[in-house]
């Protein structure tokens, strides 16, 4: 438990230094990468917290959560080269 527990504590920070990145980064893909790291923090902290709580539900969720940041950041990569290939 005290694993799981110094893992939630550093991925809190990498939630908060992946926000400051995203507000005040330089470039769109710096925001975008930023955004990207933001999100997916998110769900292993979803996973973290559903593993400790021993919650079946919280998979599904980091399931779904999974899909929809895969292809936002497929979209994010397409509009930052203003769809050339």
């Amino acid at each position: 438990m005290i694993g799981l527990d110094v893992a939630i504590v550093v991925l809190v920070g990498v939630c908060a230094l992946s926000a400051v990145r995203m507000l005040r980064g330089p470039h769109d893909a710096d925001r975008a990468v930023a955004a990207d790291l933001l999100m997916f923090a998110v769900l292993a902290l979803i996973v973290l917290i559903g593993v400790r709580s021993g919650s079946i539900a919280a998979f599904d969720l980091v399931l779904v959560g999974t899909l929809v940041g895969f292809l936002s950041a497929l979209s994010l990569a397409r509009a930052l080269t203003r769809g050339r290939r």
